[in-house]
């Protein structure tokens, strides 16, 4: 089964959902918020796309951190470490299906070609 991992009141996590739900996938989503973030899975998604991927830095919540803090992040330790401490500065949505590499971010037609 596919797993959305995300935070439910992201706009991109709406339109994403809303796109699997209209084309009948099945699919489990993951909170970071209310489920929490492992770190292995954390790890192993760095491990796959690159923390500079993952870590969003056009969002808020980026944004919002001191310059100071944001100059330290400067690989994937440090990256990790910010991301299990703050897991909605993590690029989203997040899918996942058994057999098939983690998709990043949404669009349709990215969707369209993993479902």
């Amino acid at each position: 089964m596919i797993v959305m991992y995300g935070i439910k009141n992201c706009d991109t996590i709406k339109k994403a959902r809303r796109f699997l739900e209209a084309n009948h996938v099945g699919y489990r989503f993951h909170d970071y918020r209310a489920d929490g973030l492992d770190a292995e899975f954390l790890h192993s998604a760095i491990a796959e796309l690159g923390w500079e991927a993952l870590l969003n830095t056009r969002g808020t919540t980026w944004r919002k951190l001191d310059e100071s803090v944001r100059n330290t992040i400067t690989d994937a330790d440090s990256a990790a470490k910010l991301m299990l401490e703050m897991p909605a500065i993590i690029k989203r949505p997040l899918l996942c299906a058994p057999g098939q590499p983690m998709l990043l971010g949404f669009s349709e037609s990215s969707y369209q070609t993993y479902i």
